[in-house]
């Protein structure tokens, strides 16, 4: 695998290890990791009151006889303006449990779908003295990346935040921090640019 610069020069190779990225694709288990991604980012603070729960409505309204009109027990019954809510949400946890090895395959599939299509790039070398945004962009056409997703081994060291600060305002793409990595984030971009110290904690994490 080649390793660029940020002028889209090839200044190396990097050894991609094949039980990460040369794997074969199991979508069964990425759909479910993506589904678990999904499911945890729902807040799950909806909530409406039954008509126990509403204030006021212990008088019965009328007479049960006698008024012709339909019979009524409480003015906080749904039917009422103002009334209980049938069935309504209640705050709820949506979060889906996913088992550490189901995790690790899932990305692993992706990543290795990612090297096979010719959509995985390793740059090193991309260390600005100032943030350029006009830098990155030019790296994009160059490299004919489209929508990229950048990964990036930490967005808070020193010198990364440049980069970061340059990369962040593309329109189209996207930068995220190595421990920030999901399925969700990998499947949304077409193309992903890995810094090398990135790189090798992805291999860290997913052997």
């Amino acid at each position: 695998m080649n390793v660029y610069n940020l002028k889209g020069e090839s200044i190396g190779e990097v050894k991609l290890p094949k039980e990460i990225f040369g794997i074969d694709s199991n979508p069964a288990v990425v759909h479910e990791l993506v589904v678990a991604e999904l499911a945890s980012s729902r807040q799950g603070s909806a909530s409406t009151k039954g008509r126990s729960e509403i204030r006021g409505g212990g008088r019965k309204p009328r007479p049960q006889k006698g008024t012709g009109r339909a019979r009524q027990g409480s003015i906080r019954a749904p039917q009422w303006v103002g009334g209980g809510t049938v069935h309504g949400p209640k705050p709820r946890d949506f979060t889906k449990k996913i088992n550490k090895k189901a995790r690790k395959l899932a990305l692993r599939s992706i990543l290795s779908s990612k090297v096979n299509d010719g959509k995985f790039f390793v740059i090193d070398d991309y260390h600005m003295e100032k943030p350029e945004t006009k830098a990155v962009v030019s790296f994009i056409s160059k490299m004919s990346l489209g929508k990229p997703l950048f990964l990036l081994d930490d967005i808070f060291r020193d010198e990364n935040q440049n980069f970061y600060y340059s990369t962040r305002n593309i329109k189209d793409g996207s930068i995220i921090d190595v421990y920030d990595l999901a399925a969700y984030w990998l499947l949304k971009y077409n193309n992903l640019v890995v810094t090398k110290e990135a790189l090798q904690k992805i291999e860290e994490v997913l052997k």
